[in-house]
């Protein structure tokens, strides 16, 4: 929150205060010193109860009693609207401080934080608790009043998990629930009992798009205080969706809405009456009508304004989806149900639904040896279709009445098929726990994402809504982003054209795109000024686009045949459900997670589970990543997914060794790629790698010593060992050589051939074995350094720091030590061109000369040029052998 530069600041809230306005001021107060909290002229009854016995010990100032000064700033709290006070100034700036989103554009040197929790003052403790301010019992019990005044103790739909531990936090503070509770439930007064009774018997149920309303109306002679009061009390009478009173007082009407539901915004109702408000509360003053005219307004405005509970759009499958021709034969739509496993098919001609073939109606066929008849013959026939505005109870009906379990879902405007919906849809939407609302991710990217990752997606996906492709960043992005482990590796996936989105992005950004017109994939290449440079952290230096997708299998094991799809199927395509997440990213529905297969509470319940049981059957390299994630994200597979490898064991060896590898190149990339390794041999899988692969505490053990001394040498200040020439990209096939030192030379060699392994990874093993020949040598006790240097020259720090960590002689540890520290810096004085201009004959003899000279510094039988020159001459002038 931003702090206070001036003395001159108040607090404000709006007028008919309620007790989460007054909270929200005490703690605003408390968090801004320099601010002083000014109550308005008009308080709810029950607050001006509370304040005659507990006023003293609170910091509240009249506005009579503010001094005469002029005010510069003003923190506004459980409201947007300002109501300008005696000595505020025309330039005067100000915070907003509000539960609900911001509604509209603030003037300049205007602030707003606001976040869509149960009470302001929720978003006001967790700010005192963080900053560690105390509060005293009475200013805790004020501000618990606060949170269980807009959260109905806590049990309002609204109710968010924020709200529960701002509450827990007062209580540890001394809050008095005896106190909440009296001036919570303050007695009706006799003008407030007569108009609830007439507010009851004149109340009026209707349903609007399967939402509940109910219209309470009564007349009264005088104005009642504080009917809003009546509002929450008719609400748990009757538990509607929504509720809006219309009291006729006088020459106007009182309007008070309630709502509980996103679909029904009585802000935006009541502000066509002349009021105003937010989503959930708002009020309107209606002059100039009779009640009877108000009340049909109303009805009008519902019809028009209340959304479905559930439309088509949120639970069809987006893309285009396979049709059928009236001539395409009945084995053709058999081949299809094969292909797909699809339920029936639209018959499309000229682009307009003529009708449905259903999976029963091939079988029939098929089985009556109808083969090459047409579809036309044996399609339910009818121009039967919705559209994505259309409700859920409209699909219903639609269904019942056709008898099609598949519906087409055509654009309302240009009758351009945009998906399918299914009799299974929709039994998964009457099954859904979860409210109509999807899971909002917004909030957390804003938080979480580097601000320049943060705008390029939302660049990306307004591109796209333009073009009308949703756009879903997918998979690990998701799963990570919801682990709290943010990665700035994003895929997108498209259910539209993915190179067109592409293309439209490079015209309108820069950069340039690379595409698979085949595979439906492009990459966008960002130019410099939007690429990841010092400025722009976290940003990738290109984005893939794929094209939504579905594949299938023609034989276990085999690579999958891709065809463009939808949203909905390209995630079904996906290993695990964890990975099956996905979030929009188009303006209309940014930030909206979508979850078809259960992968948020396997993400919550840390299980790793496959998505049907044919998938390790049909890509058996699943099971390898199946350990690895488990054992990165500390999950466990669940018990169906186990069985399952289990019985897909056999088929690893029909994989291919590039596929083999890739997945065990990822493994050894792991942060502790041992635990995924003994998992493997947990499961059957490393011994079907190779039979003498095994997981014990050896290596355990050295694997955990190898990443200790992989940490010390990466860190710059370390001095043991001193510093290798080591990256992360040394880690892997480091990893490889532990796993696999034990095996003899000609089981490492089998291995080496049957996966493919990369020649890096070769060369390294092949240097290991190399050198740990001579390492006993290096264990004898009268070892000279000019022997260590001759056992040690030329070889490779990764392969001197696995035999350091293998090794279990102190001496050879020591010795390698000894090479690392000094022994890899000597070098003769002499070179080839002084040998030339000594007059000794070039040849092989200079190598020689050479590595003796290196050797006599190492043994420090020479340490000076002259001995250099000395011992060369000698050498030269030994007799040599033909």
């Amino acid at each position: 929150m931003p702090a206070i530069s001036t003395s001159h600041a108040v607090v404000l809230t709006h007028e008919h205060t309620d007790f989460d306005a007054l909270a929200s001021m005490l703690a605003a107060a408390r968090l801004y010193p320099a601010a002083a909290p000014v109550l308005p002229r008009r308080l709810n009854r029950n607050l001006e109860a509370f304040l005659a016995v507990y006023r003293d010990l609170l910091p509240f100032v009249r506005l009579e009693d503010l001094p005469r000064r002029r005010v510069d700033h003003v923190v506004l709290v459980d409201t947007q609207t300002v109501q300008p006070i005696r000595g505020m100034s025309a330039a005067a700036t100000g915070h907003i401080i509000d539960h609900h989103p911001q509604m509209r554009d603030l003037p300049d040197g205007w602030t707003f934080y606001g976040e869509e929790t149960g009470a302001t003052t929720t978003l006001l403790v967790e700010k005192l608790a963080e900053q560690g301010i105390s509060v005293s019992a009475i200013e805790a019990t004020l501000l618990m009043l606060g949170i269980y005044e807009d959260t109905g103790g806590l049990s309002f739909e609204t109710t968010t998990s924020r709200d529960v531990r701002a509450a827990g936090w007062l209580l540890e503070r001394g809050a008095n629930l005896l106190i909440v509770n009296k001036f919570l439930h303050h007695p009706l007064t006799d003008e407030q009992r007569a108009l609830y009774q007439q507010l009851t018997e004149n109340s009026q149920p209707f349903q609007f798009h399967g939402h509940s309303v109910i219209i309470a109306t009564a007349t009264v002679p005088e104005p009642v205080e504080e009917i809003s009061t009546l509002a929450h009390k008719l609400h748990d009478l009757y538990e509607p969706d929504a509720l809006f009173m219309l009291v006729q007082m006088r020459d106007y009407i009182q309007v008070v809405a309630r709502s509980t539901v996103d679909a029904i915004d009585v802000g935006k109702i009541a502000t066509a009456l002349g009021g105003g408000g937010h989503g959930r509360a708002a009020a309107a003053l209606v002059r100039d009508a009779n009640l009877h005219s108000a009340y049909e307004t109303l009805v009008y405005l519902l019809q028009s304004h209340v959304k479905p509970a559930f439309t088509v759009g949120q639970i069809m499958s987006y893309g285009a989806p396979q049709t059928l021709t009236p001539q395409t034969t009945i084995a053709e739509a058999g081949e299809r149900v094969r292909r797909y496993g699809f339920e029936g098919f639209p018959v499309v001609e000229g682009g307009r639904i003529v009708g449905m073939l259903t999976r029963r109606e091939i079988d029939r066929a098929l089985h009556h040896g109808l083969d090459r008849h047409p579809v036309s013959r044996y399609m339910r026939a009818g121009e039967i279709y919705v559209t994505p505005d259309d409700s859920v109870e409209t699909l219903r009906k639609v269904m019942t009445e056709q008898d099609w379990g598949q519906v087409p879902v055509l654009d309302a405007h240009t009758s351009a098929l945009l998906g399918i919906v299914t009799r299974t849809d929709l039994i998964k939407q009457w099954a859904a726990a979860a409210p109509a609302r999807a899971e909002s991710l917004a909030a957390k990217m804003e938080t979480t994402l580097p601000a320049a990752l943060l705008d390029l997606l939302r660049q990306a996906g307004a591109c796209a809504g333009e073009l009308g492709y949703p756009l879903y960043a997918v998979g690990g992005f998701v799963r990570d982003l919801l682990l709290d482990q943010p990665t700035s590796d994003v895929d997108l996936v498209v259910e539209g054209d993915a190179i067109t989105l592409a293309q439209a992005l490079a015209r309108r950004l820069g950069g340039r795109v690379r595409s698979h017109r085949r595979f439906g994939t492009a990459k966008w290449i960002l130019p410099p000024d939007l690429a990841d440079v010092p400025n722009q952290i976290g940003v990738p230096v290109a984005l893939d686009f794929v094209t939504a997708r579905t594949e299938f299998y023609e034989h276990p094991t085999a690579l999958p045949t891709v065809e463009r799809s939808s949203i909905k199927q390209d995630l079904h395509r996906r290993d695990f459900t964890i990975n099956t997440l996905a979030i929009r990213l188009t303006p209309d529905r940014w930030g909206e997670l979508l979850d078809f297969y259960g992968g948020r509470k396997d993400l919550d319940d840390g299980l790793m589970r496959v998505l049907h049981s044919l998938s390790f059957v049909e890509d058996p390299t699943r099971i390898l990543r199946a350990a690895r994630f488990e054992q990165r994200f500390g999950f466990k597979i669940e018990p169906r997914s186990e069985r399952l490898i289990a019985d897909a064991l056999d088929l690893l060896d029909r994989v291919s060794a590039e596929r083999v590898r890739h997945e065990l190149e990822l493994i050894l990339a792991e942060a502790e790629p041992e635990r995924v390794v003994c998992r493997l041999a947990d499961l059957g899988v490393l011994a079907k790698l190779h039979a003498e692969l095994r997981c014990d505490t050896w290596l355990l053990e050295k694997a955990a010593e190898l990443r200790g001394q992989l940490a010390e040498v990466r860190n710059p200040q370390s001095e043991t060992p001193p510093a290798m020439a080591l990256t992360f990209n040394d880690a892997p096939p480091l990893y490889l050589a532990l796993l696999v030192y034990r095996l003899p030379e000609a089981s490492q060699h089998e291995l080496l051939q049957r996966f493919h392994i990369r020649k890096d990874y070769r060369d390294l093993l092949e240097e290991i074995a190399r050198l740990r020949k001579r390492l006993d040598a290096l264990s004898r006790n009268s070892v000279k350094p000019s022997e260590i240097l001759a056992a040690l020259t030329e070889s490779s720090d990764a392969a001197r720091l696995l035999l350091r960590v293998v090794s279990d002689s102190w001496l050879v540890r020591q010795r390698l030590d000894l090479y690392q520290r000094r022994l890899r810096h000597i070098r003769p004085l002499l070179d080839g061109d002084d040998l030339r201009r000594m007059g000794i004959p070039a040849g092989r003899i200079y190598t020689e000369i050479l590595q003796r000279l290196a050797a006599g510094r190492a043994d420090a039988e020479i340490s000076t040029r002259a001995d250099e020159e000395a011992l060369a001459r000698e050498m030269a002038a030994r007799p040599r052998s033909p």
